[in-house]
């Protein structure tokens, strides 16, 4: 389970890495889509960490429920 949750934290870093490279560029760059690229890279940018954080909350409360169900309580 360790090595399970180390590869999602490391998948989640680089995914919050290429999104802020790719909001610099779309910022940069001079095109008629860009600035629809940018907001949805914006948003994302602030969805993904939201998203994950509620994720571990979700799972740290249903496997709470798990282990007390296990012990009988």
């Amino acid at each position: 389970m360790k090595k399970f949750k180390r590869f999602f934290a490391l998948t989640g870093a680089v995914l919050l890495i290429l999104l802020y490279v790719s909001t610099l560029v779309f910022a940069l760059i001079d095109h008629p889509a860009a600035i629809g690229l940018l907001k949805a890279s914006v948003t994302c940018t602030i969805l993904l960490p939201v998203l994950l954080y509620a994720y571990a909350l979700v799972y740290r409360a249903t496997r709470k429920e798990d282990e007390d169900s296990e012990t009988g309580n």
